[in-house]
C-alpha cells in the first residue's frame, strides 16, 4: 500500500493510524504546490484532484478522503480496536465526530485562516465558530477522557490532527483546558510520536501564546 502525503496537512492522520494498527505502508511524499511526487511524476495522475491524502492498495484501488481512509485501516485490524464494528451505532457516532472534524473543524473552520486573501472580518467569523465548536469539544472531554468515551478510536487521532493547526493560524486553545489535557494524552501515544516525528513536527507546541 502506497500512501500519498504532504507534510503536516490532514495526511498526518492515516499517517498516525497506519501506526496505530501497525500495518506496513510506502510513504510517498507530495508537494502540495506543483503537485510533484517526490520520486518522481505528477501526483494529479493518482487523484486528479490534486489533494491528499491518497491510500493506494496493492490492488491499485485508490481511496481517498482521510475519513475514509482511516476507517479502512482500522477495520484492517479490528482487534484494536481503533473503531467499533460496522453496522453498530457506536460506528455511526464514530463517523458522525469524523464529519464533524472534516467539515466543521476543517473546511468551516481552520481552513479560511491558511489563506492569506480572507479579510480580517471573514477571518472574525471562522475564529468565533472555532471557538463555539472548541468550548462544545472542551464540555465533552471534561467528562470524556476520549471523544468516544475511555477508549482511543480513529476520531481521537483526526481531532488532534485538526488541533494543532491552531499553532499555524494563531488561534489560541490555552482557554480550553479539557481539549489542553487530552491533547498531551493522544500526544504522548508512541503512533503518535512516532509520524510527528517522521512527518519532522517534532516538537509540536500544546499551547498558544496568548
Amino acid at each position: 500500500m502506497m500512501l500519498f502525503s504532504a507534510t503536516g496537512s490532514s495526511p498526518l492522520l492515516p499517517h498516525v493510524l497506519r501506526r496505530d494498527a501497525g500495518t506496513p505502508f510506502d510513504p510517498v511524499k507530495i508537494d502540495e504546490h506543483t503537485k510533484a511526487i517526490s520520486s518522481g511524476g505528477d501526483y494529479r495522475s493518482v487523484n486528479p484532484l490534486g489533494y491528499v491524502p491518497a491510500l493506494v492498495l496493492d490492488d491499485g484501488t485508490l481511496l481517498t478522503e482521510g475519513a475514509a481512509i482511516v476507517q479502512y485501516i482500522a477495520d484492517l485490524v479490528p482487534e484494536k480496536k481503533l473503531a467499533p464494528p460496522n453496522g453498530t451505532i457506536e460506528r455511526v457516532k464514530l463517523q458522525a465526530w469524523l464529519n464533524f472534524f472534516a467539515s466543521e473543524m476543517h473546511k468551516g473552520g481552520f481552513a479560511p485562516l491558511f489563506y492569506k486573501g480572507v479579510p480580517e472580518e471573514g477571518r472574525d467569523v471562522f475564529r468565533a465558530r472555532l471557538k463555539i465548536r472548541f468550548s462544545h469539544l472542551d464540555l465533552h472531554l471534561s467528562s470524556n477522557e476520549y471523544l468516544m468515551g475511555h477508549g482511543y478510536s480513529v476520531a481521537d487521532a483526526h481531532f488532534f490532527v485538526v488541533s494543532n493547526w491552531a499553532s499555524w493560524v494563531n488561534f489560541n486553545l490555552s482557554p480550553y483546558r479539557a481539549v489542553l489535557a487530552y491533547r498531551e494524552r493522544v500526544g504522548l501515544r508512541p503512533a503518535v510520536i512516532a509520524a510527528l516525528q517522521t512527518e519532522g513536527l517534532v516538537p509540536w507546541p500544546t499551547t498558544q501564546p496568548h
